[in-house]
């Protein structure tokens, strides 16, 4: 539900600050007091469009966050969790406007698109009334608000969930079909080029190999004639060879080192070197052994190497790719020809999943016609008690138009109308006056209350056209939904706002140049006060100060009858916008 609400520059108000709690929380002031920015600042931060003209006069930027309580919401906190959003408990949502109309979102004080705090949003609150959160203006939601007032989510997603088992398999079928009308020249293609591909037979990482191999086998005479040209210098030359010119060196400093004994330190370096010289000259006499020219081994190489090269340009790849190449088209081959074969298998198994979808698609079927007959005497008769006597309201299910399994049941759902006796039914999209399509509204939600997902509802002026008896029965019928959901309400009615849990009074002050809109909670007092003001206009009499108080006192009454204890959260203090 709606915990917090924070507005700072946006339009008339300046900053505003407001703590919200469960049950039904009325909004009442005078026409043109700011009523509407505290709906129109909430829907901002839900995601409606933004305007630089909502920034107040003189501001760089509107600023609007609200807080929400999720504990009670585990879809809300999977959708969070699985963009790694979560916080706890909480969710807040904050929105900027600058004054050069650029605009930001933010979810937990992550950056998000507008988009995403447009669907979270949808998630926790709905606007009723002449606003853009009208859910129930929406083919998707007016059925899902039947399948919830019919308990059906277990049966929704075993529908669903046969369907994208039967749509996987039809779109299996669909793409091995295509294939098929290809198969034969496809197959004649695969197998030569497989073909081909085993003849060559190259493994991973011979490529590599056949090049090294191919450098030194086409430098042959020439690393023989370095390698017997060192080995003479080295150890077969004349006296000069370098092993005779270390042995002559190392012999006359040990002579030396029976004089000076500071020479044994060089005598072993030299001795050393000695023994590895000899040892270098014996490598060198073994690799002039093996290297001898092999002009039939060059040959191979230098085929094979061709033959690598011609194939992969007639794949358009590189050499070292003709190994995996090979695994691929060899994988393509043996679908191909095992097609025929899984054709005649998906056929039978699509079967199987069309007749489990329709199983479970008719259960759902029937399901939705009991709940649409029961939901529609329901709604009717609610609209009698909200002033739209002889008005009928019905649940439409239409059959889709051809016989392919549907995602979401095999018939569509739609919401029809009739505000006045005698007229036929229209979808509720269509309902003329704004002020019946919210006690439309109203009617269905308290049917459905408890029933639904979005925890908290907002009413915007749903008692517009309406008074006396009729005021008060929409009055009753808010507190009532209060009791199952979180209710915000704008309204002109003391009917209507008596029936309250709490109550916020939004008005308009000037200073000046300035004019700004404050909202104020009002205690026992001010709301009599408010109440009277409602019942009687400027002039506040005994009378209707006492009326007020009857009011209240019969709405409180009623609720304690009822059980449900009534707490006036309102603490006498002023939010200064």
């Amino acid at each position: 539900m709606l915990k917090h609400l924070a507005i700072r520059n946006f339009t008339l108000v300046e900053h505003l600050e407001l703590e919200f709690f469960p049950g039904m929380t009325v909004l009442t002031g005078e026409t043109g007091a700011g009523k509407s920015i505290l709906l129109d600042a909430l829907g901002l931060v839900l995601g409606d469009r933004a305007d630089s003209g909502t920034v107040r006069t003189g501001s760089d930027r509107a600023e609007i966050s609200a807080t929400f309580d999720i504990r009670a919401l585990p879809a809300v906190r999977a959708w969070l969790e699985e963009r790694e959003l979560n916080l706890d408990d909480e969710c807040i949502l904050r929105r900027t406007v600058s004054a050069d109309g650029g605009s930001r979102g933010y979810i937990n004080g992550q950056p998000a698109p507008v988009q995403s705090l447009r669907d979270l949003g949808e998630q926790l609150v709905d606007i009723h009334g002449q606003h853009a959160h009208q859910s129930l203006l929406k083919r998707d939601l007016q059925r899902q608000l039947l399948d919830a007032y019919a308990g059906h989510d277990t049966l929704v997603q075993q529908v669903d969930t046969a369907y994208r088992r039967w749509r996987e398999l039809q779109q299996e079928m669909e793409r091995l079909s295509r294939a098929s009308n290809e198969r034969d020249s496809r197959l004649e293609l695969l197998r030569y080029q497989v073909g081909e591909l085993e003849a060559l037979d190259l493994t991973v990482n011979e490529l590599q190999g056949l090049e090294e191999e191919h450098g030194r086998l086409a430098n042959a005479s020439r690393l023989q004639e370095g390698a017997q040209r060192a080995l003479d210098l080295l150890y077969d030359g004349d006296e000069t060879a370098i092993v005779n010119l270390l042995g002559r060196t190392l012999n006359e400093l040990r002579d030396l080192q029976t004089i000076d004994s500071a020479l044994a330190g060089t005598c072993e370096l030299l001795e050393s070197a000695a023994i590895q010289a000899r040892e270098a000259a014996s490598e060198l006499r073994h690799y002039l052994d093996r290297a001898e020219l092999d002009p039939q081994r060059v040959n191979w190489v230098e085929q094979r190497l061709a033959a690598v090269q011609e194939l992969a340009r007639k794949h358009r790849c590189h050499g070292e790719e003709l190994p995996s190449l090979r695994e691929r088209l060899q994988q393509e081959l043996t679908e191909l020809e095992q097609a025929g074969q899984r054709l005649d298998g998906l056929q039978a198994e699509i079967g199987r999943c069309r007749d489990d979808y329709v199983k479970q698609a008719s259960r759902l079927s029937a399901g939705r016609r009991r709940a649409a007959k029961s939901l529609a005497e329901q709604v009717s008769a609610n609209m009698a008690e909200l002033g739209m006597k002889g008005g009928h309201f019905e649940v439409a299910l239409e059959a889709v138009e051809n016989d392919e399994p549907a995602p979401h049941g095999m018939e569509r759902v739609e919401l029809l109308v009739t505000a006045n006796p005698g007229q036929p039914p229209k979808p509720l999209s269509k309902v003329a006056s704004g002020g019946e399509l919210s006690r439309i509204s109203l009617a269905i939600q308290v049917i459905s209350a408890g029933r639904g997902s979005i925890p908290t509802l907002i009413f915007d002026e749903v008692d517009v056209g309406v008074g006396g008896g009729v005021a008060e029965m929409v009055g009753r019928q808010l507190h009532s939904l209060g009791g199952e959901r979180q209710v915000l309400c704008v309204t002109h009615q003391p009917q209507v706002a008596a029936q309250g849990h709490q109550h916020l009074q939004v008005s308009k002050q000037s200073s000046g140049d300035t004019t700004r809109s404050a909202v104020q909670v009002l205690g026992d007092e001010a709301r009599v006060e408010e109440i009277a003001r409602m019942l009687g206009g400027m002039t506040i009499t005994e009378q209707t100060l006492s009326h007020a108080r009857e009011m209240l006192s019969l709405s409180q009454g009623r609720a304690h009858g009822k059980g449900k204890e009534t707490k006036d959260k309102g603490r006498k203090k002023s939010a200064p916008a």
